[in-house]
Parts: C-alpha cells; structure tokens; sequence
C-alpha cells in the first residue's frame, strides 16, 4: 500500500451517535466522528459539543466498539440533529 495520506486525529475524541436508540443494546454503536479544525462542507453539520462549535465528519460514520465510549457528555439540538440526518443523507445517497 502506498505511503500514509491525510489526517488520522490521535487519542480520544468526541462522536456524535447516529443508531436508532432501539439497536443501541448491540456491541458495535454507529457514530460521526467530530473535529474542531475541518473544512466546512455540506457533509461537515456543526454542532456545539463540550460548549464548543463542532464539525461532525459525517462522510467517516462507521461502527465502534461499545465498550470503546466514554461517558455521555450531552444531547444535541433538533437543527443539530436535522443537519445531521440531511448531511447522511447525501453522504449515503439515500432518497
């Protein structure tokens, strides 16, 4: 494989958990990762985590494992959430 491209983030950081609450008993958890320092883009929603403005990285959902979560820090916004499901939308090309 060719050599390393991009920017991988180290240690820990916020997510934003986009599962169905009824599937959240599964080990693995769907999240967005988050970045304070991305382009702003149609896929990048923001929201406010930890009091502070937030690009949710929504082209990077992926499954983790569970156990891998830290504690809950807080709930997003209904426009928070609605940016988010729209930004999904297109990532995924769902209709």
């Amino acid at each position: 494989m060719p050599g390393k491209r991009g920017h991988v983030q180290e240690g820990r950081r916020f997510a934003v958990i986009v599962q169905a609450d009824d599937l959240l008993a599964l080990s693995t958890v769907v999240i967005c990762p988050t970045s304070r320092s991305a382009f702003t883009a149609s896929f990048h929603p923001e929201a406010i985590v930890a009091d502070q403005p937030t690009q949710v990285l929504c082209e990077m959902v992926g499954a983790v494992d569970a156990r891998a979560l830290g504690e809950r820090i807080g709930h997003l916004t209904h426009d928070e959430l609605r940016s988010i499901e729209d930004a999904l939308v297109l990532v995924l090309d769902l209709p």
